[in-house]
């Protein structure tokens, strides 16, 4: 019996239930069961190895020990960045979404344990961040372009909602609510005019509002909003503090802090209202998506600064492209789809969380890329831990909301975004409904889905036609549709349904060969292998004989397929003939006139494998864009 847990809490990503500007609201991620052969065991992985190692790692690196520091408990130095408060936050609100999805005993005393040490820390006015304690106590809010004391606040104040939300227990939400009256009374309440160089506070402090329904949470959100790009920090593109958010066109500076920034003014607008805002996000969104993100869906070209680069400034063996960075792409657009109900953002999201995302932890739980470059020579290898942390627990937060992306409602009806083979079971304006999806997405573009309400009644549903979609059809009881959109779109099927009604979606699935922009220097003459959502790269431990490096792919090649069970967790490869373009041995030297270039040209047989899967075997060179030869002569 598990009677301290509240499962009528409704554990959402984002509550946008009550937004009056929103289009879509999440299903709680308790009314949908995930039953695939992709999404299925990354969630057990998740809740069996990546958690319970992760917590490990938080204690064996002090992080844990900090809070025991600051309540007094241990008398030790700090240990590690001046942020590492953040990395056990992000953790919980990953145990709290995996509680809520799965109710696992062991990840519930764990984190009850943590919790108790983060409660105990807490000083008698509201705030709390481990860092700032004892000595350093006299330094609060002296720096916040660089103290990170709001981001760490924000993701307190999250992790805090979605345990309450999970387990229905207030411990942690009461601790953050007063840290966030403290926050409240140091800068709105004495109009103190500051931004945090780190955004993440402000989307955290909406949650907080339509948690609490306490208005002042809000106002102090529109507040962080409102101050950015007066310069309070320096004025800094870095920060985002160059120019007033509602005058922004170019998304710039650090790609985690611009994002987390947009997350958090997106959900202000379904607050308020505020079109300039929307307007500001959409030229940011057409900034990044048309000139500043990798095939990947990845984002933040430049090691210096974490930061988005140029305009097609989007290198391949010195890519950046954080992991954190990917989530935000997908944590955006998320809320981008709930302002909008427009399949385009969920296009984006649905990119970055197969490709940019999903590369950053290994097929088995216990290792992860900070960095995601999409070519290399083979020395790139994900890592345990880091000294900067933020990437693992961030990753494991986003796995275990996954249930919470599929399906979205509105007053017409459900909402299919993502498909993934799963069981919804919801309330909509007519009743409650089941919603069975039976599919092999992302390996094929076949879906069906089972109806079930309990009673006929008339409402809509919606199925989302990705962008990668050039033909489709869908069926109702096995009659044909006529139906009109240019995809990514969403197609409304209304009608009075019926216990064991049926949709099915067929999607044409093939192998496209993608080109970039001619300003993308890096890829003039080449190209990348998609199939569906899946970006595919070419890696070294399934090609012997040749250096996929001089590989090169003509543009009619046909493409085969082969489903592989036993490697890397079951994937699709794709099979293909190719060339490999190599200069004479007496020909290798850095520069030559073209007159005197010898090539040797020889056929192979080549493997692709979904980009997520690399440098999970051996290490050896890998990479995304191939060249491209119309013709070999």
């Amino acid at each position: 019996m598990k009677l301290w847990i509240d499962m009528s809490s409704n554990t959402v990503i984002i509550d946008t239930s009550t937004s009056p500007y929103a289009k879509l609201h999440p299903i709680p991620i308790e009314e949908v069961r995930v039953d695939d052969r992709f999404w299925a065991p990354r969630l057990s992985i998740l809740r069996e190895v990546t958690l319970p190692s992760q917590y490990s790692l938080l204690e064996s690196t002090g992080r844990i020990d900090n809070f025991r520091r600051a309540a007094g408990k241990i008398s030790a130095p700090f240990s590690g960045l001046h942020f590492n408060d953040s990395d056990v936050y992000k953790w919980i609100e990953a145990v709290a979404f995996s509680l809520a999805y799965s109710f696992d005993e062991n990840l519930y005393k764990l984190s009850q344990s943590v919790i108790e040490e983060i409660v105990a820390s807490q000083d008698e006015d509201g705030y709390l961040n481990t860092y700032f304690t004892f000595e350093l106590k006299d330094m609060r809010w002296g720096n916040l372009r660089d103290s990170h004391e709001l981001y760490c606040a924000g993701h307190l104040i999250q992790a805090g909602i979605a345990y309450y939300r999970s387990t229905g227990r207030r411990d942690l939400l009461n601790t953050a609510t007063k840290f966030a009256d403290n926050i409240y009374d140091t800068f709105l309440a004495r109009d103190f005019r500051c931004v945090d160089g780190h955004p993440e506070v402000e989307m955290a402090l909406v949650e907080l509002y339509r948690t609490t329904r306490d208005s002042r949470y809000l106002d102090l959100a529109c507040f962080f909003i409102d101050n950015r790009g007066l310069g309070l920090i320096g004025g800094s593109p870095y920060h985002i503090d160059h120019k007033p958010f509602r005058e922004l066109s170019e998304i710039v500076g650090h790609a985690v802090r611009a994002l987390y920034l947009n997350c958090g003014a997106t959900d202000v607008y379904m607050e308020i209202g505020d079109h300039r805002i929307w307007e500001a996000l959409r030229r940011l969104w057409h900034s990044m998506v048309y000139r500043k993100m990798y095939v990947t869906g990845g984002v933040g070209s430049r090691y210096e600064g974490e930061a988005f680069g140029d305009d097609y400034e989007l290198p391949n063996y010195r890519a950046y492209s954080e992991t954190c960075a990917a989530i935000a792409n997908v944590m955006w657009n998320w809320r981008m789809l709930n302002a909008s109900g427009d399949a385009c953002y969920t296009d984006i999201m649905e990119l970055a969380l197969y490709n940019a995302t999903l590369s950053g932890i290994s097929i088995d739980g216990r290792s992860y890329f900070y960095v995601n470059p999409l070519a290399d020579r083979g020395g790139h290898r994900r890592q345990d831990w880091f000294a900067c942390a933020c990437c693992p627990p961030n990753i494991a937060r986003l796995i275990a909301s996954i249930p919470g992306y599929i399906y979205s409602k509105s007053i017409k009806g459900l909402w299919v975004n993502l498909y993934v083979q799963s069981t919804a079971s919801t309330s909509l304006e007519y009743g409650r409904v089941t919603l069975r999806q039976i599919t092999d997405y992302p390996w094929s573009g076949e879906v069906m889905l089972l109806i079930e309400p309990e009673r006929e009644d008339e409402f809509s549903i919606y199925l989302r036609i990705p962008g990668w979609c050039r033909n489709f059809t869908v069926e109702v009881n096995g009659r044909k549709l006529d139906v009109d959109v240019k995809p990514p779109s969403y197609v409304e099927v209304k009608r009075v349904w019926s216990y064991g009604d049926s949709i099915k979606l067929s999607m044409d699935m093939p192998v496209e060969l993608i080109a970039s922009h001619p300003r993308v220097i890096e890829n003039t003459g080449r190209v990348a292998m998609m199939r569906g959502p899946l970006v595919y790269c070419v890696e070294q431990a399934d090609n012997e004989g040749f250096d996929v490096w001089d590989l090169a792919i003509d543009r009619n090649a046909r493409f085969e397929l082969e489903w592989s069970e036993k490697i890397l967790g079951g994937i699709m490869r794709i099979l293909c003939d190719g060339y490999t373009f190599e200069l004479d041995d007496s020909e290798r030297i850095l520069y030559t006139p073209i007159d005197k270039l010898r090539y040797k040209v020889r056929r192979v047989k080549f493997r692709a494998i979904p980009y997520y899967a690399w440098a999970n075997r051996d290490p050896g060179p890998m990479s995304i864009w191939i060249r491209l030869l119309d013709r070999i002569t």
